[in-house]
């Protein structure tokens, strides 16, 4: 959720001019809190979906590298500058790529795993004959 919001953040002085009620106005003096329980809520989220499919190591390496990025876009973004926003909202495509390429790391070394313990179970089950 809170990749999003940076998009928000860069026309917000188009929303006062036209009248929109948007969420970057309404969230106003707080939003760097809420940026900030989404982005718990988001790693929270994904550290559960790791879980829940077993992913290995690579996995939580790249959540940790894209929960820096998150905590980077929070802590650095100026919300008032369009242009910032902007930047920070572009930045996400190297999050998502990060966490993408954790994903496919994980998923391999799963089935890398998966290999090695068939051979061992064959290897063992021939000892037994």
């Amino acid at each position: 959720m809170s990749p999003f919001f940076f998009f928000s953040f860069q026309d917000k002085a188009d929303d006062i001019m036209i009248g929109v009620k948007s969420t970057a106005l309404r969230l106003g003096a707080d939003t760097k809190k809420w940026l900030s329980a989404f982005g718990v809520g988001t790693v929270a989220s994904l550290t559960a979906c790791g879980m829940a499919s077993d992913q290995t190591w690579p996995y939580y390496v790249a959540l940790a590298a894209t929960s820096a990025q998150l905590g980077w876009q929070i802590g650095t973004v100026n919300i008032d500058n369009g242009t910032d926003c902007w930047n920070k909202f572009k930045s996400n495509s190297w999050m998502g790529a990060i966490l993408f390429a954790g994903i496919v790391a994980s998923t391999l070394l799963k089935e890398d795993e998966k290999k090695k313990n068939q051979k061992t179970l064959e290897a063992v089950s021939r000892l037994d004959d």
